[in-house]
This record gives C-alpha cells, structure tokens and sequence, in this order.
C-alpha cells in the first residue's frame, strides 16, 4: 500500500493535503472534520496585522484616554476586559493543539513588519507548529519601486523568525518583475518554506449598478496552471520548501503539483464546494495512481517533472501558445 507520509518545514505530515487557510480553519470544530477526513496539516484562519494594530490602538486609548501611552502602561495591556481577536487566536491555538494530532500552522495576513510582529512569539508559546506569514504587497504605490516593494516582504521575514524557534513559511503572490530571482532570495532568508500563490479580492464591475464588486472568490480548477508553472521552475532552485496552492481541485491535481516538485499542497476552494470529507477521496485518488505506476513513497516521484530535471525545460517556460489554435474549429 502506497506509505504517503512527508516533511514540510520540518514536521513530519502522514500525508501532503493541507487545508489552507480559510474559514474552514477557523475553530476547534472544523479543525476535527479535516484531520478525520485524512488532512496532512492545518494552516489556521488569517489573523489580519489591520486587527493586531487597531485593538492595541483600541487597548491604549482605553488605558490612557489620550492617543499617547506611556510606556509604563504598555505592562498592564495584557490585562483587557473583553476578549480581543488575538487572544481567541492563540485560545484556537491552544485548543486545537489538545483536540487534534496533526501540525497546527498558525497564519498571519501582514503587509509591514511594524510591532504587530511581537504576536509571533505568542503564537509559538501557544503551541503553534509554524507560522505561515500571507504577504501580500500589491505594486500600486508608485513611488516604491520593485526594490523597496521585495524588501518588505525580507522584513517581515527576518523580523518574525528573529523572535521565534518554530519555522516560518511566507505565502507570497506572483507581483514580482522578476519572480524567479526574487523567490530566490526570498528563500535564502530565514524562511523555511515558500507557499506559491496566495488568492486575493478580485474585483469586478456591476455594469448595471455601476459600482465595483467581488469576482469569484472560490478558485476553479483552471486556475492550477499558474502555480504548477512556477512550482516546477522553482523546485530544487530555493533553499526551502515549496507547498502549491490555488487551482487543486482533485487527487488528480495533487499528483501534478507533487510531480512539478511541490513538498505539500494546500486545498481550501474544493473544501467549500465538496465539505471536508473531500479530503479522503483525494487521497485515494493519490494512492490508486501510486499503487497503478507501483510508487511506494511520495518522494518516488515527487519533482519527477520538475523543470530541472524535465527532459523538455522548455515546456515549463513556453509562453506563446498561437499554433496551438490550430486544433480548434472556428466559427464562420
């Protein structure tokens, strides 16, 4: 029988399904539901660095009335009547490191490396496995330019993991001009492990309300083939671990993303659609194939299909596609 046990970022997984960071991540409860329905690792709902600012804003007016505080006061800020956001974040910690035996992944969505960074060493007193930092930094501020927009996201790297033992994966989008280099360098930090691509607000027109809305929020199975391209390019080439994510629909995806050299992947859309027991039909979708192609560990065939080892590194970097049209009837 196909052994689908793995390491990421050190920790020891029975196999590489993660559940990403969701909603469905987000206590005790579902937490449960994914490890019974085989999850590998859980990577907790987002703490936002916007929340950690504005309840220790919230905390200094309430000890001070004034916007200044004196630093004698900052002592007595852990003593807040009413439960904050981030004390129910480490509670969830702590609560879901008792009810299940799976790896605990704290995340936190960060744009800066301002004080907020001071919770990472919280999370890990909480019990929290490893922290996966979600940044992202989109390049709209036109007066930073590509240099400064990549040294944040350095920043916030070497300030958390400076504060902290357990490891550090950051989820990072694709707004790099040079992604390749970039993730690069990004992995020669203090990071333990690259997570390609974060999902973010996508926005839309109503053209009859003329306003701007949501798009879809849930991911496609199409939308797999932005990150396999990368994952392939970059596996082998980063001095860290790579997990996959957005487009991983089916087991049948899951095999792709480890092919191209992914050490987990992460599902969270699929989960919406089909509810945690999906979890285990994808694993048995991996174990048949392993078992038909006679693979009796993940790391048989894991980045077998990597650019680096791929006997056509072309295909991985082949953008134009137009003789491919040839093969479609058009219209007339």
């Amino acid at each position: 029988m196909a052994n689908l046990e793995t390491i990421y970022l050190g920790l020891k997984l029975k196999n590489p399904i993660v559940a990403a960071s969701s909603e469905m991540t987000g206590s005790v409860e579902d937490i449960q539901k994914l490890e019974k329905a085989g999850a590998g690792a859980v990577v907790l709902k987002s703490l936002f660095e916007e929340e950690i600012q504005m309840e220790m804003e919230q905390m200094k007016q309430q000890m001070t009335g004034k916007p200044y505080v004196y630093p004698e006061t900052m002592d007595y800020m852990d003593e807040p009547v009413e439960e904050d956001q981030v004390r129910k974040y480490l509670r969830l910690i702590k609560e879901a490191k008792s009810a299940v035996n799976i790896p605990i992944i704290a995340s936190i969505n960060c744009v800066s490396s301002q004080k907020w960074t001071y919770l990472a060493s919280e999370i890990e007193k909480a019990g929290a496995d490893a922290i996966e930092l979600n940044m992202f930094i989109l390049p709209t501020d036109f007066s930073r330019s590509s240099v400064d927009n990549e040294k944040i996201y350095h920043d916030v790297v070497n300030q958390v993991s400076s504060e902290i033992d357990i490891p550090v994966a950051a989820k990072v989008s694709y707004y790099f001009s040079d992604l390749g280099p970039a993730l690069r360098r990004l992995s020669e930090t203090r990071i333990s492990g690259l997570t390609l691509f974060n999902r973010f607000f996508a926005p839309d027109i109503d053209i009859d309300d003329m306003k701007v809305t949501n798009g879809h929020v849930l991911s496609s199975p199409s939308d797999i083939h932005l990150s396999l391209r990368w994952v392939a390019i970059m596996a082998n080439r980063v001095e860290c671990d790579i997990a996959a994510t957005t487009g991983v629909h089916s087991g049948r995806d899951v095999i792709k993303q480890l092919l191209a050299g992914a050490d987990v992947v992460q599902v969270a859309s699929v989960l919406y659609r089909n509810g945690a027991t999906y979890i285990a039909e994808m694993l048995q979708e991996v174990e048949s194939w392993m078992d038909k192609h006679k693979y009796a560990t993940v790391e048989d065939f894991r980045g077998r299909l990597a650019q680096e080892k791929s006997t056509n590194p072309a295909a991985w970097e082949r953008a134009q596609f137009m003789r491919h049209f040839s093969h479609f009837v058009r219209h007339k």
